[in-house]
């Protein structure tokens, strides 16, 4: 919300300079997102850092300053044809000098023969934006001959004073403006861009911020209620109105205003809507605009010539607003010509020859005003705001009206609304206002009282207060107050939604008492004991590890499609899990993101589809939760701990010197895993077996650890690959649950001594069976071998004569030490008679000989 300061000065006394205003509001609550100073020259402790020069860039609308000595207000002597060019005009222009100057100018609306137009203008000297430049570049005015003619100023643009685009025509300011004035002293302003959180939606208006100045500086406030200047007939004559829907939409006003001619607005309210972000389009729309903008109170105007029509086209002399639900499957045009299918949860404003207004979010082709609008039918309402938000949101069709009434705004504000509108249009379009006003109000506001003690608010907030300080700062955000013995009742004042239990009302007295005010207080009781939290542990443990091995984490989205999870069974999609298999969300953003994921694989594959074309390698890791419904209460899914992994890509980044540019592939990512499980003291107890899964291709295996699957290893089956457009390069994942891996974490690990007796290295090959897993004949190698087997590796692998079929070669490095003493042959030997004894028991497996 952009917010003027000369704006908020008509309701509200600014005692305390900017940047002190500046941090009170953010202090308070009202975070002042940026301060934008629009031709005045901000305070000494935000000053810009560098002075600014010709041929800068500055990036945005008022980021220049308007010299007092240079630049005025000046008036229209005269304006006279310039001899040599039929584009260019003279202006002799008065700005408080004993003698006015002349300046030459092409600017459209300044013709021969004018005079009186107060303008904007610049002396030589001057720094100004180039209108001709496609950023806003500043450059410093100079005299010179055009057409032969002298000119030693310039009468400005507001392109050239920074305040906008727009540089076909000179500013006009209002007769009002004094001759000779600096400009910065008339039209510079200072303007807070303040970021609003959803239960502050009472403060999206000048008024309303208004009101929290005044709480937060206690200054008083200048705002009255709007009034207006009615005539006969009533407005009731004209028009009725009927709720059909209360629940959706708890109040309806409507006003006539009478023979309004459509222009342009005053240049005051185009300079307003401009400073707040609004484009002028035309005295109706902006007016609509500005009552927003200064009050919170959307509106809308209706073409009511266009309304009778209709009425007239099935029978009826008076048009008739009904509110009600969408029939499922209607249609209607909007604003902005798009023709769109509705549902039964839609509210529409209607007449009785069908619907005219989607509630809350946009009005319709149809009965918008135009340039031939003459009479209007003005609409202030109340809608539920949660409609409004899913309307808004189903539709696509954001606006500040939809962004405030999807925050709630209250009955009561429909009818001031409608009178400030309806008398600007009336002011500002030469029109009068029909008497009364139509009037629906169904569903009262309710009046709001919360009770308070200064005890809650020592609880809770851990100040001391006393019972006249509490009702003074309620006050001074204009809560009623009655006290019964210690109680103080608080009734909210009827602008505001958001106050309805003591918890909203002590938010209150903490944000005007100011949170740097409250003071650091440590915990009276004694501390808790402090348990540690393993499966954070681990998971801090996993990331440090797999950083370590040259992965990056990544935070995928936890939504996603089953059309995805479709994709990773390419032989058989019918065995991809259904719907009831997920979490599904009910108002999902997008059909992309419908569904809570199962598991990380597919959010890896996603995020690789997603970042490929910007790289050609890619080595990440998540650790994040899977939804399992099936494994749930009933109510609530499991929610599972994982781990993935995903590598593509050349299995080093490559530079001029050196780099491995082979493809990552299985046995990349089965490294990282026996390196992470490894780092973890777990290797012993986990084993890979071949196994086959939807998603991979034939190099997979499954991952086990003490006979327990965690999880899978392989390939990216090609056609998968293909459905996320992946490309040819192989891809690589690996998941895991995590929690089996806490036990590990909370093993204390024990250092031993480097032993001082050398090692002793030897090979061993052994035939197996086809099917036994070299994984498997190292683990029992190991546990026979016990504490004197420091390193194994396994480095030939054999297959064909002399080696039986069905059988295969594994050819074993061993390396023994002892802590105590140096192992002789005769040790080896009996260690290696060990490990073949019990290989052969176990598995069948015998000694290669040759």
């Amino acid at each position: 919300m952009r917010v003027p300061l000369s704006w908020l000065k008509e309701y509200v006394d600014i005692t305390l300079p900017v940047d002190e205003l500046e941090e009170r509001l953010t202090l308070a609550g009202l975070e002042v997102a940026n301060v934008e100073y629009v031709g005045v020259e901000p305070p000494a402790s935000v000053r810009f850092k560098k002075q600014i020069k010709p041929g800068d860039v500055v990036t945005g609308n008022g980021h220049i300053v308007w010299d007092k000595e240079k630049i005025f207000v000046g008036q229209v002597v005269s304006v006279e044809k310039h001899p040599d060019a039929d584009r260019l005009t003279l202006v002799t222009i008065n700005y408080g000098t004993e003698e006015p100057l002349t300046v030459v100018t092409g600017a459209p609306n300044l013709k021969p023969g004018d005079g009186g137009q107060k303008v904007a203008f610049a002396t030589a000297g001057a720094m100004l934006i180039d209108a001709y430049a496609d950023a806003f570049k500043v450059r410093k005015l100079k005299p010179g001959k055009i057409r032969g003619i002298l000119s030693q100023g310039m009468v400005c643009s507001e392109r050239e004073l920074g305040l906008s685009d727009e540089h076909e025509g000179i500013i006009i300011l209002p007769d009002d403006a004094p001759v000779g004035a600096p400009l910065a002293d008339y039209l510079g302003d200072v303007v807070f861009d303040i970021d609003i959180t959803p239960n502050m939606i009472r403060i999206a208006s000048i008024i309303g911020v208004a009101r929290e100045v005044a709480a937060i500086t206690e200054a008083p406030l200048h705002i009255d209620m709007p009034t207006w200047q009615t005539s006969p007939p009533p407005a009731g004559d004209y028009a009725d109105v009927e709720i059909i829907d209360d629940d959706l939409c708890h109040r309806y006003t409507a006003s006539i205003v009478r023979d309004v001619a459509v222009g342009p607005s005053p240049f005051w309210t185009q300079h307003r809507l401009k400073l707040i972000g609004q484009r002028p389009i035309s005295n109706l729309v902006d007016v609509t605009n500005y009552v927003m903008f200064e009050w919170g109170q959307p509106l809308h105007a209706f073409d009511y010539d266009k309304l009778l029509a209709r009425a007239k086209a099935i029978g009826k002399d008076k048009v008739k607003i009904i509110v009600r639900r969408a029939d499922e499957g209607e249609k209607f045009t909007t604003l902005d010509g798009v023709e769109r299918t509705l549902d039964a949860d839609v509210l529409m404003i209607c007449d009785e020859a069908g619907p005219i207004a989607i509630g809350g979010v946009m009005g319709g082709l149809e009965t918008e005003v135009s340039d031939e609008t003459r009479n209007v039918l003005l609409e202030s309402a109340a809608f539920e705001f949660i409609n409004v938000r899913q309307t808004a949101k189903k539709l696509k069709l954001p606006s500040e009206a939809a962004y405030r009434f999807s925050r709630g705004v209250p009955p009561r504000l429909n009818p001031i609304g409608n009178v400030r509108g309806a008398q600007l249009m009336a002011d500002l379009g030469g029109g009068d206002i029909a008497q009364g006003m139509i009037d629906d109000y169904p569903r009262p506001q309710p009046v709001i009282e919360v009770p308070v003690t200064e005890r809650d608010v020592q609880r809770w907030l851990g100040i001391d207060l006393s019972q006249d300080e509490i009702i003074d700062i309620l006050q001074r955000l204009e809560f009623d107050i009655r006290v019964e013995d210690d109680v103080i009742w608080a009734t909210a004042p009827w602008y505001r939604l958001d106050v309805s239990i003591t918890a909203d009302v002590l938010e209150e007295i903490a944000r005007i008492y100011g949170y740097d005010a409250i003071p650091e207080t440590l915990l009276a009781d004694e501390l808790p004991p402090q348990r540690r939290n393993w499966a954070w542990e681990l998971e801090e443990r996993l990331r440090d590890i797999l950083a370590a091995a040259g992965l990056q984490e990544t935070i995928n989205y936890s939504m996603t499609a089953i059309e995805n999870y479709r994709k990773t069974f390419p032989d058989n999609p019918e065995d991809a899990p259904g719907p009831e298999m997920f979490v599904t969300l009910a108002n999902p953003l997008s059909q992309e993101r419908s569904v809570m994921r199962r598991c990380l694989g597919v959010s890896a594959l996603e995020n690789l589809q997603r970042n490929l074309r910007y790289t050609d390698r890619m080595a990440v890791f998540e650790i994040g939760l899977g939804y399992r419904p099936e494994l749930g209460d009933g109510v609530l899914p499991k929610e599972i701990r994982l781990l993935a992994i995903a590598l593509t890509g050349p299995r080093e980044p490559g530079n001029w010197l050196h780099g491995d540019d082979s493809p990552m592939d299985f046995f990349d990512a089965k490294g990282v895993l026996e390196a992470l499980f490894e780092r973890l003291g777990a290797s012993d107890d986990v084993e890979y077996r071949a196994e086959s899964a939807h998603i991979f291709g034939p190099k997979a295996a499954g991952v086990y650890l003490n006979g327990q699957k965690i999880g899978n290893v392989g390939e990216v089956h090609p056609k998968v690959r293909a459905a996320f457009d992946l490309g040819d390069r192989p891809v690589a994942l690996a998941g895991l649950q995590i929690a089996p891996l806490i036990p590990y974490i909370q093993t204390k690990k024990h250092l031993h001594p480097i032993s001082n007796f050398p090692a002793v290295k030897e090979d061993i090959a052994l035939v197996v069976d086809e099917a036994i897993p070299a994984g498997k004949v190292a683990a029992l190698i190991r546990q026979t071998a016990g504490a004197n087997l420091k390193d194994i590796q396994l480095f030939d692998v054999y297959r064909g004569d002399p080696i039986p079929p069905g059988k295969k070669s594994l050819a074993f490095s061993l390396t023994f030490q002892s802590p105590t003493k140096t192992l002789t042959d005769k040790d080896t030997a009996r260690l290696r008679r060990k490990i073949v004894g019990r290989l052969s028991r176990e598995i069948g497996a015998e000694l290669r000989e040759a």
